[in-house]
């Protein structure tokens, strides 16, 4: 393969920053030119911790924002210098596929809403990133994947974790097993919300639920430590505050069991913190704690193996991932065939705690 000087030098500064980049992304021929990044929905995730990421990435920016909220608009275009053709609100999205300024659309609405709009941004002709999780429904799911291929654009899931290089070494060793087989896993996530602010995140038609917005790492997390899909899954859900919680879950248990015999327990809470992801083998055990905070993922082995590596910034690192999938026109990450197999389950688990039996997944 022939690397010129310049190409060297860049790869050079990816690999120092990156380590963990798949090696057909470290040689490639990638263009100066940044994919321009279009944020739909300006909440707190986009304004708090999207847009300020972008401005770390080296192979995306972000060009365009769509918006419900006129006031929002001059904010964004100042701090931003985003320019009045590339400002949308929802109902005239659809103009953005005229648009040479913007590659990706990044869908950052509540839950219920994903559908909706990624089969929009998809029918633009632009690439798509979801964020997780993928949308309320199987048959969403499914929906936002066919419109994808049917405009021959990459869908990517928001799940960053899969992005992390400590997390990334525990997928690993799930395959290479070097402690031994897998016997159990723990996959906890929560915060200790007192006050919870009445929003979409307790309404249950817009996709909210503690399962849906906190349990998706979880049992991400039960599926990529074991690299099994489950066969069976049995919950219950509960609520010290059914005064706050009259439509959504506060708390939700649910036990995984995985074709080697594997157990997983997850749960998650917005009434207690935690944020562990332990693997106990037959010849040890290793984890990570915390496992799903946007920074300071560190962990260790039964060995004293330390997965303490660091990156400065978790979303950053998923898009840069997003983007060069696109640019070396490669698989990306985190597919939408990985998102419906979460949400599949998710809603065996609303169907388990309902009905109180467990529920058969094959």
């Amino acid at each position: 393969m022939n690397i010129n000087r310049r190409s060297f030098i860049r790869n050079i500064g990816l690999i120092a920053s990156y380590s963990l980049i798949p090696s057909t992304h470290l040689f490639s021929n990638t263009p100066n030119k940044k994919l321009g990044v279009c944020l739909v929905a300006l909440g707190n995730y986009s304004t708090s911790v999207l847009a300020p990421a972008l401005q770390l990435t080296k192979h995306c920016q972000l060009t365009g924002i769509v918006t419900g909220t006129p006031s929002k608009i001059p904010i964004w275009q100042k701090k931003y210098n985003i320019p009045d053709k590339n400002v949308y609100n929802y109902e005239n999205m659809d103009r953005i596929a005229d648009n040479p300024d913007i590659d990706v659309i990044y869908i950052v609405l509540p839950t219920g809403l994903h559908a909706k709009y990624a089969i929009k941004a998809a029918n633009t002709g632009k690439h798509v990133w979801c964020e997780k999780p993928m949308a309320k429904t199987e048959k969403e799911c499914q929906s936002i994947i066919s419109a994808c291929k049917k405009n021959k654009v990459k869908l990517s899931i928001g799940y960053r974790m899969q992005h992390e290089p400590n997390t990334q070494q525990v997928i690993k060793w799930a395959t290479t097993k070097p402690y031994g087989n897998i016997k159990e896993v723990y996959a906890e996530i929560g915060y200790n919300v007192r006050n919870p602010e009445r929003s979409w995140r307790l309404d249950a038609a817009l996709g909210g639920g503690t399962m849906y917005d906190l349990g998706v790492y979880s049992l991400n997390a039960a599926r990529y430590a074991t690299a099994e899909e489950p066969i069976s899954v049995v919950a219950e859900q509960m609520t010290t505050r059914p005064d706050i919680f009259t439509e959504t879950d506060e708390t939700t248990h649910f036990t995984l069991e995985f074709p080697s015999g594997a157990i997983a327990h997850g749960k998650t809470s917005v009434g207690h913190d935690m944020h562990r992801l332990r693997v106990n083998t037959n010849n040890g055990w290793y984890q990570l704690q915390p496992f799903s905070m946007y920074g300071g993922v560190q962990g260790e082995a039964s060995d004293g193996t330390l997965l303490n590596t660091y990156i400065e910034n978790q979303q950053a690192k998923q898009m840069d991932d997003d983007a060069l999938s696109i640019i070396n026109n490669t698989d990306v990450l985190v597919p939408g065939e990985e998102g419906i197999k979460d949400i599949r389950i998710v809603e065996a688990i609303y169907k388990s705690a309902k009905d109180k039996k467990k529920i058969k997944l094959v």
